[in-house]
């Protein structure tokens, strides 16, 4: 396969990864499927991991991806000018742009799930939103979720969405360094390593 058509490939996974990111930060601002302040929201919820970091952050680099193979693979062989190489080595770097903006997303999710979610407690009968969870244990204990009272259910719906945006996160990481491999090969055989390997006359 050429590493053009590779590149597609990557750049069709990307984009509902993308989405799914996006749609997944939108309903973090809706903590338990409810409506609540935005001052009670959970603080990474802000930082737009999901719509900035995976979602347009990694719109770039898909695009650029899916535009790689615009031509026919096998014309561009023989032809040093026709820009394969340079549009293989310009991937590197939206390739890159990919990876820093869906690590961006992980490191928010993975601090998010860490401290977990703000939300209305009772502390030696004083009322209070905060966040109850900071150490982190909640994660293997899931009795302690009750401290949370409102919104309902916020704990696994934060815990829920968050993880999801660190596993789609990390795929994208992946996907985009697997295009920084692929860009360099392709820029070492112009985008056409199958088709010039198997033609006559090849150099």
């Amino acid at each position: 396969m050429c590493s053009g058509g590779f590149a597609k490939c990557l750049g069709i996974s990307l984009m509902p990864l993308s989405i799914v990111c996006v749609l997944c930060n939108i309903l973090l601002f809706f903590p338990g499927g409810k409506t609540v302040e935005s001052k009670f929201i959970t603080d990474e919820v802000w930082y737009f991991g999901g719509i900035l970091g995976s979602g347009v952050l990694m719109i770039f680099p898909a695009l650029v991806f899916l535009g790689l193979k615009n031509n026919d693979c096998c014309g561009c062989c023989g032809n040093e000018s026709c820009g394969r190489r340079f549009a293989m080595l310009s991937s590197i770097l939206f390739a890159t742009i990919g990876v820093i903006g869906a690590g961006y997303s992980v490191i928010v999710s993975a601090v998010a799930i860490n401290r977990g979610p703000e939300c209305f407690v009772v502390v030696n009968n004083t009322n209070m939103w905060t966040y109850p969870f900071s150490d982190g244990d909640y994660l293997s204990n899931s009795d302690v979720w009750s401290r949370c009272e409102e919104p309902v259910g916020v704990v696994s719906w934060n815990l829920s969405l968050f993880s999801v945006l660190l596993v789609m996160g990390l795929i994208q990481m992946a996907l985009c360094a697997v295009q920084v491999v692929n860009g360099l090969l392709g820029a070492l055989c112009g985008g056409c390593c199958g088709c010039c390997g198997g033609s006559d006359g090849a150099v």
